[in-house]
């Protein structure tokens, strides 16, 4: 969420970000909100001194033994004007932060303006593309044939776009989640965090999953509980409402779940295999940063995701979102994509994002530094990886020309084996 103080002072800004990001922004509500509310405080400061001018008089009166039932009576009425102004001005309150809460973040002064993902600007490659004397196939019909995908089963038991995994398919999901895991906290400095599943309302609300996107998850009847979209809204309340001390920043955490999108309007969008489904486990690396710091924290956000591909052999490619891509909550964004022999394209695997002070105000996650009053934290949040997706890939690229799979190398001792047979 965006400052009241800034939007007001800087509404030009604000129009010239809508433009940038490709959305419509109608801010004539606000604007009259604003103005309304600025003119009742007016009026109430006005009242105010009224009130406390009369009260002065009225003591004098008394002390002169005078009738004060005049100015008494009218400090009745005054005493009920401001009573609704007061209240008009809490409702219009609300109405400003429900109407910031649909206001997307300001993309950073580094963020090239684009109309959409062809104005991306590729930063770097690594690795290259294997080589195969036969035709690659997709990862659905060598899961299948290998007996380690099974989706008709999946849709007896809850319906379209969910998968089973069985035998070897299933250790090469657990494997991958261990590998990350262990990567990253053995590495990289996070610590692992198993949350909940489940989150509520204000958790969801503090990431800025909530108001707009409520139609892309799943809400439990009943209950203000959701199935979690990603473990970036669990690991964001870890310490929302909440003060950190400054000389632990910045903190580094990590968490595998299983995330959970009903994603309204994508159907028939990639939902031929398990590239796009309604349920996908994920390992989410977060940081929360001291400001002066937060761009050099996300740099090392990326290359620890890099570091993952680099360790299992996959060619990849970063690339910087322009304006109109970027994430509801992102300042900035890098989105790391792998090589998929099957469709000659590369996929994205993992994005990474600084989201300044954007979620960390909706969420009141702030830090004191020593010297100074507390201010919010920026924080940051990057997929270590998609782990489905990054199934996919592996199976795609380590393919052989007999239907079988070969493990990575760095992937073995999770397995234990070091291919997977087709049936």
């Amino acid at each position: 969420m965006l400052d009241l103080g800034y939007v007001r002072e800087h509404l030009d800004a604000i129009e010239k970000m809508a433009r940038d990001r490709g959305i419509a922004l109608d801010l004539a509500p606000f604007r009259e909100i604003d103005t309304e509310r600025r003119r009742l405080i007016t009026s109430a400061e006005g009242l105010k001194a009224e009130r406390n001018k009369a009260s002065d008089e009225i003591a004098k009166l008394k002390k002169a033994g005078q009738d004060a039932s005049k100015i008494l009576a009218r400090m009745k009425e005054v005493s009920e004007e401001i009573k609704r102004d007061d209240v008009r001005i809490t409702e219009l309150d609300e109405r400003l932060s429900q109407f910031l809460l649909t206001v997307p973040n300001i993309p950073h002064a580094s963020v090239p303006v684009g109309k959409g993902a062809a104005d991306n600007v590729e930063m770097r490659r690594w690795g290259a593309p294997p080589k195969f004397d036969f035709a690659a196939r997709p990862h659905w019909e060598i899961g299948e044939g290998a007996g380690i995908l099974d989706f008709a089963a999946a849709i007896k038991m809850t319906g379209a776009r969910f998968a089973v995994y069985k035998g070897l398919g299933a250790r090469l999901e657990r494997a991958l989640a261990n590998f990350f895991l262990d990567v990253h906290t053995r590495e990289h400095g996070y610590t692992e965090i198993l949350p909940p599943f489940l989150v509520n309302t204000a958790s969801l609300t503090g990431v800025g999953q909530l108001p707009k996107f409520a139609a892309d998850m799943f809400h439990v009847e009943g209950t203000d509980l959701w199935l979690t979209p990603t473990s970036e809204v669990e690991l964001t309340s870890l310490y929302r409402d909440s003060t950190i001390d400054a000389d632990s920043l910045p903190i580094k955490v990590c968490a595998w779940t299983a995330c959970f999108r009903s994603d309204a309007g994508a159907a028939g969008k990639d939902t031929r295999g398990i590239k796009r489904h309604h349920q996908f486990q994920k390992v989410e690396m977060f940081k929360f940063a001291r400001p002066e710091t937060s761009y050099d924290e996300l740099e090392s956000l990326v290359r620890n995701a890099e570091a993952i591909l680099q360790r299992l052999g996959l060619h990849y490619r970063v690339v910087q979102l322009c304006t109109a891509d970027m994430g509801f909550a992102s300042a900035k964004t890098y989105d790391i994509e792998v090589w998929l022999p099957s469709t000659g394209e590369f996929m994205e695997i993992s994005s990474c994002s600084n989201c300044e002070t954007f979620q960390a105000r909706r969420a009141g996650i702030r830090y004191k530094p020593k010297d100074g009053k507390s201010t919010f934290v920026h924080t940051l949040n990057g997929s270590g990886l998609a782990v489905g997706r990054t199934w996919i890939a592996l199976v795609e690229n380590y393919q052989q020309a007999d239907g079988s799979v070969s493990i990575p190398e760095a992937l073995r001792p999770y397995m234990g084996v070091e291919r997977i047979p087709k049936l």
